[in-house]
């Protein structure tokens, strides 16, 4: 590769990885800020849920009130995507490890 074309191959991966990175950093930053959150909607699920999610089976709450929360799939393919989080948060680690 010629100095000029690696020079701006360069460049171009020094702010594409500069984009990435701030963003990333900003999403970990919410991240971080939802994750006392994230642990209430555990506990909840934990707890309770199934009286929440009963009386709605048996019409006991309005028709009109948003219950995403009560699907029996919603929390826990959140709760399976956090963990998907965490183990590649997990295996970026190790990877950085390995070169030190």
């Amino acid at each position: 590769m010629k100095q000029i074309e690696r020079i701006t191959y360069m460049e171009s991966i020094l702010d594409e990885a500069t984009e990435v990175i701030s963003k990333l950093e900003n999403n970990l930053d919410d991240y971080l800020l939802l994750l006392p959150k994230l642990n209430e909607l555990i506990e909840y699920y934990d707890g309770e849920w199934r009286h929440d999610y009963e009386d709605d089976e048996l019409g006991k709450l309005p028709r009109d009130l948003k219950r995403g929360v009560l699907s029996e799939d919603a929390v826990y393919n959140l709760l399976v995507d956090h963990r998907e989080v965490i183990n590649s948060m997990s295996r970026i680690l190790e990877l950085y490890k390995e070169k030190d």
